[in-house]
């Protein structure tokens, strides 16, 4: 008899199993562009003190651009427009005052991929205690989306230069929209033009000793960059001058923790600069720790494109460095 129990609950749970996996096959494709939240939460509440902490967390500027843009264009909607094609959209955040008090995350509900944030209070202040708990790891997992997204969408048309294969042991999921404009020993520059100037990717190796002391850590990157400019990005001819690329001397780059293809490293971004002409961007850089090659490989993304927002532009250059595989 416990034998017919176990083997009915069994059938139970492979059936619940393939019916869930079923409606995942059924779902549509989730809508909306990259780097855009939707905050579904009603008038009243998003005027409040619980929107303006909303706008604090997901409307923070992006690090390291050269003027203020958010980390996340929001649009705001109350929940009873939160219905038909809108809810396949595809990072969204569902705000509202209820009688349950919790905050979690929902993959796939209406659409796939898709992520809904969930916050629910008794009262304004549980809301945003909820929100200031829950954001930061919100956050982690709507930047992973998107760019999850972006890098499925650059297989469709990849890049069949093999120079970072040559020259670095490494393959980059490249669009193929970018080219290789240089290309050294131990050095590649590929880059794309774009409307009102250029995106590019450089990639070089250091020894692995490179960074041997964590007080000078930051300066030494600085140091790092500066000198591969020095050799490797000129700028405009000025006469009597040595022009290239640096690192922006009026403010110090932000430096954290990362993994890349599954091995430490660390991110660093900042805003790039000419030496002697006034030219400046955003960059970002990963110094990866390759230990199997005894060296440091370094990938960066910086753009130059003045007058102009640039937040998606250096998304795109993230997503495409984080796709780096190495030639085991």
């Amino acid at each position: 008899m416990k034998k017919i129990r176990t083997l009915f609950l069994l059938t139970i749970l492979i059936f619940a199993s393939c019916k869930e996996n079923k409606q995942q096959d059924y779902l549509p494709e989730s809508i909306g562009a990259y780097n855009t939240l939707t905050v579904v939460i009603n008038n009243d509440l998003w005027k409040s003190e619980v929107g303006d902490n909303i706008r604090r967390h997901f409307a923070a500027p992006a690090l390291g651009l050269s003027w203020d843009e958010a980390q996340f264009s929001i649009t705001q909607i109350p929940h009873q427009i939160f219905s038909g094609s809108v809810r396949n959209t595809r990072s969204v955040l569902y705000v509202m005052e209820d009688s349950l008090d919790l905050a979690h995350m929902k993959s796939n509900m209406y659409a796939k991929p898709q992520l809904i944030g969930v916050v629910k209070g008794r009262n304004h202040q549980e809301i945003i205690d909820n929100l200031n708990e829950k954001a930061p790891e919100f956050i982690t997992d709507y930047k992973a989306l998107e760019i999850a997204e972006a890098q499925k969408k650059f297989l469709k048309s990849l890049s069949k230069e093999k120079a970072l294969q040559e020259k670095l042991g490494i393959n980059l999921n490249v669009p193929s929209v970018y080219k290789v404009g240089r290309e050294e020993e131990n050095f590649v520059w590929i880059d794309r033009q774009i409307q009102k100037g250029n995106m590019n990717i450089i990639a070089y190796s250091v020894p692995w000793d490179t960074f041997s002391n964590d007080s000078t850590f930051v300066q030494d990157i600085v140091r790092m960059r500066d000198s591969i400019g020095n050799l490797f990005i000129p700028g405009e001819d000025i006469p009597g001058k040595n022009n290239h690329m640096i690192t922006e001397k009026a403010f110090s780059p932000y430096v954290f923790p990362a993994e890349v293809a599954g091995r430490k490293a660390a991110e660093v971004r900042g805003r790039w600069e000419m030496s002697a002409y006034p030219m400046a961007g955003p960059f970002l850089t990963y110094i990866i720790n390759d230990k199997p090659n005894n060296r440091k490989l370094v990938l960066e993304g910086f753009t130059f494109a003045p007058a102009t927002e640039k937040r998606d532009y250096m998304f795109e250059l993230e997503a495409i460095l984080k796709t780096v595989k190495f030639n085991e």
